[in-house]
């Protein structure tokens, strides 16, 4: 076996550099045959992440190509795959980077098992995460289940120093059939909406690290004022890249300490943001239930609207409903397919209090529009919004959009560039929102822009009393 070649299987870990399972494989000296296999993970994935993971593996796809070797693509049972792969090539081994979600992790328990007993060398390797989640306890042996002990647990933890790009890539003798990615059409849901975002998108390893450079260089010394202004280019935008695996969060990591090292004050809020993330995966570890049931089971019992077809949640998701703050951040994410952390949080209490609306709903509709969607942020945050999740915002505490956009954006720049309806000057991103969406919205600039659905005060009275009569 020491000869045979080793099954290098990309998902969502699509670089080249500190990547432990891809650099275990070329430092063998073994040939390494990378693939990406299409299977139902993938086919189940929303609108905008498919179409995001498409341009990821079709641009890793040349980064191989660069090195001198190549991408296999196959789509199937990612089992069957693998097997039928090991048969045509006479591989050894199958390498892969962990991935946390109960699908993968089931999926990928029975293929490890399954190789094992057919001789196959099976290895995973972690990468993902900068803290596996089975290796943070608290002091009595449990899980952490609020924030801020975790970080205090984690921030003088050794982190493995990134790895760099293999310097050789051994290849087959020959290489094996693989399927031409345009077949997959995994941009098809997207409709005309792909090139809208496609401008938004900063694509490939290359350019996130560009992204971490630039963010270090010159916006994270005020990161913890700037982070909070929405209408300002003044946070990481990493969150799109560590999602596919295009930058790894160690390597992040090292780079904020290395600024924090500098007297960039900044750098520690962003390292506790690289935790949260962390944090997140740890909790879903622990309790998968987070992905799509309360985590706080009593609030099983709350008297949510579970009608995502309802006119007033058509109109948040349309970004119509008449509360600019809100209704911004909904245009920023069709345009982007991205949306800045104080608009979601924003639209998110809106929707869970204001609307009264159960929180699944738009964690379903943000797993459609994400372009940075990750299963495990995606389900804390929609949960700490609601109230129902762990370390979760207290459910009494009802964000005001009205008085959020007077702190976060006195001057409306945020507003003005989403938002055309009622402007004479009309942004170019303003607009580019109604080239984005379904036509059969039937939505114009010209529109006039609504009166709220629910405003802001009624909203936080209506929320308030639901609670206050709860029974429990």
């Amino acid at each position: 076996m020491s000869s045979t070649p080793i099954i290098m299987w990309f998902r969502r870990d699509l670089r080249l550099s500190d990547h432990p399972a891809l650099k275990a494989a070329c430092d063998s000296g073994r040939p390494v045959i990378p693939v990406v296999i299409r299977d139902a993970s993938v086919d189940d994935l929303g609108a905008a992440p498919k179409w995001r993971w498409g341009l990821g593996i079709e641009h890793l796809s040349q980064s191989l190509k660069d090195k001198g070797s190549r991408l296999i693509f196959r789509s199937g049972d990612a089992l069957e795959v693998l097997q039928k792969l090991i048969e045509e090539t006479g591989a050894g081994a199958v390498y892969w980077s962990r991935l946390y979600d109960p699908q993968a992790v089931e999926r990928d328990s029975k293929i490890k098992t399954a190789l094992k007993e057919q001789d196959i060398d099976a290895r995973s390797y972690g990468g993902h995460l900068m803290f596996e989640p089975w290796t943070t306890e608290t002091k009595t042996g449990g899980f952490y289940k609020v924030y801020t002990p975790f970080w205090r647990s984690v921030k003088d933890r050794d982190v493995d120093a990134p790895l760099p790009t293999p310097g050789s890539f051994a290849t087959p003798a020959k290489w094996p059939d693989g399927e031409d990615l345009g077949t997959w059409s995994l941009g098809k849901a997207m409709n005309r909406g792909a090139d809208v975002v496609r401008p938004y998108v900063r694509l490939g390893e290359s350019a996130a690290q560009s992204r971490l450079g630039a963010f270090m260089a010159s916006k994270v010394a005020s990161y913890n004022e700037g982070r909070d202004i929405p209408g300002e280019d003044r946070t990481s935008n990493l969150s799109e890249n560590l999602a596919l695996g295009e930058i790894s969060p160690h390597q992040c990591w090292h780079a904020g300490v290395r600024a924090l090292n500098e007297g960039k004050s900044g750098a520690e809020i962003f390292l506790k943001e690289l935790v949260w993330r962390e944090f997140a995966y740890h909790l879903m570890h622990h309790t998968p239930r987070i992905l799509d049931q309360n985590w706080k089971e009593d609030w099983d019992s709350f008297p949510w609207n579970e009608d995502a077809r309802g006119a007033q949640v058509w109109a948040w998701k349309k970004g119509r409903t008449g509360i600019r703050f809100v209704d911004a951040a909904m245009r920023e994410l069709y345009v982007t397919g991205r949306m800045h952390n104080r608009g979601r949080m924003i639209v998110a209490s809106y929707l869970c209090k204001h609307l009264m609306t159960h929180w699944r709903i738009g964690q379903q509709w943000f797993e459609d529009c994400l372009i940075d969607w990750d299963p495990a942020s995606n389900a804390m945050g929609w949960q700490w919004s609601a109230g129902s999740g762990p370390d979760a915002t207290p459910y009494f505490r009802v964000f005001n959009p009205v008085t959020q956009l007077d702190k976060f954006d006195k001057n409306r720049d945020y507003v003005s560039r989403w938002i055309a309806e009622g402007r004479s000057n009309k942004a170019a991103e303003a607009l580019s929102f109604f080239d984005a969406i379904p036509r059969h919205w039937g939505m114009s600039p010209d529109d006039e822009y609504p009166d709220p659905i629910v405003p802001a005060d009624e909203g936080r009275k209506r929320a308030l009393s639901a609670y206050e009569n709860r029974d429990f």
